[in-house]
């Protein structure tokens, strides 16, 4: 199994961010077929805490790297990928993970 995991920094409006990930992003990706899991969450800090480079994750994933290519080639995947600079005003890291599951 293989991860794309998604860091999304910190982007200027926080709240912006939210709204249009939630109300265009995930719509327009969830028109890609194939993923065999895909989870998304706020990187949590406790008071006091230094802020993290990052201030959300999504983990994508598939069988094997080249599914993710086709997958991301197809019209679908495109206008996602095309999609991401609307809203990750705070960069944004793609990096792909081969997947051994422990427990």
């Amino acid at each position: 199994m293989v991860r794309l995991l998604v860091l999304y920094g910190h982007p200027t409006d926080p709240a912006a961010f939210d709204q249009y990930y939630q109300d265009r992003h995930i719509p327009l990706a969830k028109k890609m077929k194939g993923l065999k899991k895909w989870t998304v969450g706020k990187v949590q800090t406790k008071p006091g805490e230094e802020r993290p480079p990052y201030c959300y994750i999504a983990d994508l994933f598939m069988e094997s790297r080249e599914e993710f290519e086709r997958l991301l080639e197809s019209p679908e995947g495109q206008a996602a990928v095309a999609d991401v600079p609307n809203y990750a005003t705070g960069g944004v890291t793609f990096l792909y993970t081969e997947i051994e599951e422990i427990i």
